[in-house]
């Protein structure tokens, strides 16, 4: 068992700004993309001896369960302490009005669980093998399986990809873990840079160095897009894996929005810029046809390609 990443936690925490998930109740919390229509269920993934966790789906409203549709799945930010599945549900409904299942799903935290940053990365893995052990039911291709998240989130997903370790012991192992291409909102990919700038004991580190996505970059990664501010201190992170991605010939795409900091794409306009991007993204690996549908306000500054 590994143990309590207390110091980790805290360091990380303390030195940097992750972005808050909304706080409200409704699930119309975050600013709507998209008028059409879809369907909403919500099912329990994973019993924890914190509590039961859920998937709180997005489906088009022609779905059935005999269909094979991509899946997306969200992990909200909040620097593992904080948060709610509410932040990702505008573009859930998004992707879905687009014909993909999506998904937001609750994960584990410090200040709900009183967990710590392991948990985290195991509940995204469990959340990614529920989707495949449920493909049936669900009408989804299990080999369209897309991972997605900001901040802390986007760090959880990547793990999916990235990290064999902290796999829950309730899990089918059989079922892989790693989703089918990414797409990642400021993600923290750099996790033992960041321990370094504080006062963490060298079994703490090693931890740290286990749950960072950087150190496991592989042939076998799965395409990646992610999106970051140039202000962003977590940027460094993100040019470590396009250095990293591109001798090893991955699909990595970096999509920057200039002077913005942290968390940008929680707000209008970079939330409609970020998914139309994303959209472009997986109509490009197949998963989806035709143009965006996503209204981008007049006058709305761009994304530059790094």
């Amino acid at each position: 068992m590994i143990r309590p990443l207390t110091i980790l936690a805290a360091a990380l925490l303390s030195s940097l700004c992750f972005s808050q998930a909304p706080k409200a109740k409704g699930r119309n919390a975050a600013p709507a993309m998209t008028e059409a229509p879809v369907k909403h269920e919500e099912r329990i993934y994973k019993k924890t001896p914190q509590g039961e966790l859920t998937l709180h789906f997005s489906f088009p409203v022609d779905w059935k369960p005999s269909d094979k549709r991509p899946v997306i799945v969200f992990f909200f930010g909040g620097g593992w302490k904080n948060g709610s599945y509410l932040q990702f549900v505008a573009q859930s409904d998004y992707f879905a009005s687009r014909g993909m299942v999506a998904a937001s799903a609750d994960y584990r935290i410090e200040s709900i669980h009183h967990t710590t940053p392991d948990k985290c990365v195991e509940d995204a893995k469990s959340a990614v093998r529920y989707l495949r052990q449920h493909a049936v039911e669900l009408g989804i291709d299990p080999d369209k399986v897309v991972a997605s998240g900001g901040s802390a989130g986007g760090h959880i997903a990547a793990c999916t990809a990235l990290i064999d370790a902290f796999d829950a012991e309730t899990d089918d192992k059989s079922i892989s873990a790693k989703p089918n291409a990414m797409v990642l909102f400021n993600p923290a990919l750099n996790i033992d840079e960041l321990v370094l700038k504080r006062d963490a004991t060298a079994e703490d580190k090693e931890k740290a160095e286990a749950i960072t996505p950087n150190r496991f970059i592989k042939p076998s990664t799965p395409p990646a897009i992610m999106f970051f501010g140039t202000n962003d201190a977590l940027k460094k992170g993100a040019d470590q894996y396009l250095a990293k991605a591109k001798p090893l010939s991955l699909r990595a795409e970096l999509w920057t929005a200039e002077g913005q900091a942290h968390g940008f794409f929680n707000r209008a306009p970079w939330s409609q810029v970020t998914a139309k991007k994303a959209d472009e993204f997986l109509v490009s690996l197949g998963y989806l046809k035709g143009e965006p549908s996503v209204k981008i306000p007049d006058g709305a500054p761009g994304l530059k390609m790094e």
